[in-house]
């Protein structure tokens, strides 16, 4: 049986998303935990997209772009910028704080934002490991193209090739830019395996699917998909997570009383005035933060 899932809107402060995962009842595929389509969407000269400095927990960031750019910056000191094709890979593992906004050149000319923000859940050993970032350029990462298809392997492992992010468990994350008519298989090494249409149509079993829906499949059963017309998919899964998760606002862990403490720290703002204690730390060159939301 397949599930499907539409993405549902969510206002971001002037920015809507179409949140994917979690949904309601239904929270991982393999390590993901967090899924929002970002756009596509147009801002004009002097308009951008300013996520204030805020925490995360146990989990690792993935932001991949489509279209647009944006400027990453966290309390290791990192201050990057990506644009199509290329990998940020944030591991917060026991707490890291970020920004992301509009880049100058892009917000002063104005310019169209369209992207797949993700989170995966790290496996419980690493749920406490130190923070970490990683930028892959576009051109670092796998590429297969056969039937029709340019495959990106943004993560794991998938048709005999591995991608240079790297993750403590079995996973796939896989851009795929389809002709008409093309003819797309998951990979079946996988237990845990999902797609998402991104742009354009499929078909999966004489059925059509649009754009902004997800479909997660079960395991062990060969799937693929046929495009109507050119298609941009995203294909992810991995192995099912190793304990339950909890998740809550930017949080994420296997343990609820770690989250309290989280929350405690984020609340308290003793990372702020440099409490030894707090598990986070400030981003440099920024003065804003995102509160905790009400409890």
């Amino acid at each position: 049986m397949t599930r499907i899932i539409e993405a549902r809107t969510r206002d971001l402060g002037g920015f809507s998303v179409g949140r994917v995962l979690p949904a309601p009842g239904f929270h991982l595929v393999g390590p993901f935990i967090f899924f929002d389509h970002m756009g596509p969407a147009d801002f004009g000269p002097g308009e951008g997209i300013d996520v204030r400095p805020h925490p995360h927990i146990g989990l690792a960031t993935v932001t991949y772009l489509f279209e647009g750019a944006l400027r990453h910056r966290d309390s290791l000191g990192t201050d990057m910028v990506i644009r199509p094709g290329a990998v940020n890979w944030m591991n917060a593992g026991r707490g890291i704080v970020h920004s992301e906004r509009t880049p100058a050149p892009e917000r002063a000319a104005g310019h169209r934002m369209h992207g797949i923000q993700s989170w995966v859940a790290l496996p419980q050993a690493d749920e406490e490991s130190a923070p970490a970032f990683a930028h892959h350029p576009a051109e670092t990462l796998p590429t297969i193209a056969f039937d029709g298809a340019r495959r990106t392997l943004i993560a794991g492992t998938a048709f005999h090739a591995q991608s240079p992010v790297h993750f403590p468990a079995p996973m796939f994350y896989i851009d795929v830019e389809a002709e008409a008519g093309a003819t797309v298989h998951l990979p079946d090494e996988h237990a845990e395996r999902a797609l998402y249409v991104a742009d354009g149509a499929i078909e999966v079993e004489g059925v059509r699917h649009e754009a902004r829906r997800m479909l997660v499949f079960d395991a062990g059963v060969p799937v693929h998909f046929t495009t109507v017309g050119p298609a941009r998919v995203m294909l992810l899964g991995g192995a099912p997570i190793d304990a339950p998760r909890h998740i809550w606002w930017n949080l994420v862990s296997s343990d609820p009383a770690r989250i309290e403490a989280a929350k405690a720290d984020w609340g308290g703002l003793g990372w702020r005035e440099g409490d030894a204690q707090s598990r986070f730390r400030g981003v440099p060159g920024e003065d804003e933060w995102i509160p905790l939301p009400p409890m």
